[in-house]
Order: C-alpha cells, then structure tokens, then sequence
C-alpha cells in the first residue's frame, strides 16, 4: 500500500528493457549518438513541429535550465505560491538563473489565476529600475495539488505573459498524466496554447532518470547547450538517458503508464468517498487527497500504507480539516495495483 510518490516506483518494463538493448558496443558521448539523435526526432514527431530538445536527468535542472534560459538582471519569475520551483527544489532556479527572484501567485489548488497573476506582476512595473524586471511565467501541469489546467485557463496565462512581453514555461513533472486528463495532443496543451518552453518530465511516470527540456522556437534554445553543460547535466554517456525515452515513447507507453496511474487515482478517491470519506480537491490526475480522521490516519500506517500529511489550512468554503482530521497526499503510479488500492481502502471501512 505505497502511495507515498511515483518517484518511490522503480522503472517500467519498457524502460529497463531499452536500457539493457543499448548497453552493448560504442557510442559517441556528450549526447551525439544516434540514439539521442532518434529521440530527439520522436520529441519533433509527438509535437507535431520541429522543436529543441536537450535531455537531462532530474526535473530540478530542467526547469532551472529552462527559466536560466530566459533570466534577466533583476528579473523576477512568476509562479504559483506552491510550485515545486517555489517551495521543492532549494532555490535551484534561483541560483540557476544568477539570482531571479520567484514570486508566488495564490490560487486554489495549485492553479493561478489570470486576474492573480496580473495583480502580482503589476507590482514590477517596466521600466522602474527599483523593482526589478519582469522575466518570465511558469506553471504546473498537473499541479502540485493534482489538478490540471484546461487548455483555455493556459491559454489565458499565457495571455497575461505575453501582455508583459515574457515566455511561459510548464513544469510538466507529470505531464502524460495531465495529457490523459485532458484527452488531448500534446501540442495542445503546449505551443498550441502559448507554451514556450518546457520542462517534459518523465521519472515520474516510469522513467529512471529521464527528463528534457523542450523550446517551440529552436531559434530561442540557441546557446542553450551552455546552460546544460555549466549546470553539470551533459551526460557523458547520455545514450542512457535517450535509451529511457526510447523505451519510455514506443507502442504508446508513456500514455498507458499514465493512464493506468490516473485510473487507480480515480478508484482510490471513489473508494473512499463510498465509504463516507472527502477528498480536498478534484482527482484529475494521479494525485488524491483525503481528508480523514487522525485515528484512520494512524490505522492506515499501522497497516503499511505509506502516504504523506499535506499543509491544507486555506481551503475553499468549509472544506478546511477539523482539530481531529488530517489532509492527506496519496500518489498513485504505473507500479500501482488495483489490489494495494482495494487493500488500502478495506482497512479504512474498517476505521468507520
């Protein structure tokens, strides 16, 4: 009953198997094998245009990089007050991009608002030295509350963006999971919708250490080569990371990981709704969080279940835990069975 995170699960099947099919023979390094080259080329084919593609290992260096990518003296990065930019990879962005200041815009489960976001990026007006400028806009997708933007709410940030003249780059640590919510393409829910560069996250969802950062306009991600390399993620051997997304991309995996992640997300939060529970906020991808009494809370471990306490103290209406109830985070995977879900939920029936 491990429903702690997705980065607990190991490597899918596909992704093993893509590993051991390439650890054979020679192979230029610093990623000008043809491998990486190949995987480069499906990035072009599942966006439906040309785009540049620069692979590296953890989602930290691909939003760092990204955000670096655009940085400006004094500049300023808006993002939602809980973004893992903002709250989980300490202060890499910051650093990353000499020293731009992020910004937290409030919304209600991980989602900023337009009005938001234009309130926040008002306090830096252009051309006032004082207050710094006005870099660049990120958000996540799927949140970090598990929620997911729908192709009109990033159409309508990346109009606020735009009005200030800075890109709009998505953390889309869980980005097949949100595709699937949305039923969408992936160049929907990215330049189609104003999306300029993207962190594509891929570990979560199966991959052992495989992510990417993605420009729409290749003529943006000139030079970007140095930014990877100076942030230590030019992998010598990186037909290891391209074998990852080999595996990872062919016969539809990636979409039947998420998929499947999504749906056990969706069974465990009805479960627990049939038995009288409430969950914080809408299940749309494969996150749930439950509100339950402590004494469920402590059952549920005392049982084996593995999940996390989550902050929920500015809920919308009534929604906020009681002094005897606790909001928690549960993470639903591709390593997810139906049986650890029906598991979890059979010892919670028995805590009503």
């Amino acid at each position: 009953m491990n429903f702690a995170s997705d980065n607990w699960a190991g490597a899918a099947p596909a992704v093993m198997s893509a590993l051991t099919r390439h650890n054979s023979g020679f192979a230029s390094a610093y990623a000008t094998d043809p491998l990486t080259e190949s995987v480069s080329d499906t990035f072009s084919e599942i966006f439906e245009r040309e785009v540049a593609v620069y692979q590296v290992a953890t989602g930290s260096a691909a939003n760092s990089l990204s955000l670096a990518a655009y940085a400006k003296p004094g500049g300023v990065i808006f993002c939602h007050q809980t973004a893992h930019i903002q709250v989980d990879e300490c202060n890499c962005p910051e650093f990353m991009t000499g020293g731009n200041k992020l910004v937290g815009v409030p919304g209600a489960f991980g989602k900023m608002t337009p009005d938001a976001l234009e309130n926040a990026m008002a306090a830096y007006p252009d051309g006032v030295v004082h207050h710094g400028q006005v870099a660049a806009v990120s958000l996540t997708q799927a949140t970090e509350w598990g929620t997911v933007y729908t192709l009109d709410e990033i159409a309508a940030i990346q109009s606020v963006a735009r009005s200030r003249g800075v890109p709009l780059h998505m953390d889309g640590a869980r980005f097949a999971n949100a595709l699937v919510s949305l039923g969408c393409s992936p160049a929907d829910m990215t330049w189609k919708a104003g999306v300029d560069v993207l962190s594509f996250g891929a570990t979560k969802n199966g991959c052992w250490c495989a992510e990417a950062v993605v420009f729409f306009d290749v003529e943006a991600a000139k030079g970007f080569e140095y930014f990877r390399k100076r942030g230590g993620h030019l992998f010598s051997k990186n037909r290891f990371v391209a074998a990852q997304f080999e595996g990872y991309f062919e016969n539809g995996n990636w979409m039947a990981t998420a998929a499947h992640a999504n749906a056990m997300a969706l069974r465990l939060a009805e479960g627990i709704r049939d038995i009288g529970g409430r969950t914080a906020c809408p299940v749309e991808a494969n996150e749930v969080f439950p509100i339950l009494k402590r004494r469920q809370f402590e059952a549920l471990e005392a049982a084996g279940a593995k999940l996390y306490e989550w902050p929920a103290d500015d809920l919308p209406g009534d929604g906020n835990p009681s002094e005897d109830e606790v909001c928690l985070r549960m993470v639903t995977s591709f390593a997810t069975v139906e049986a650890d879900v029906d598991a979890f939920l059979s010892v919670l029936a028995g805590t009503v």
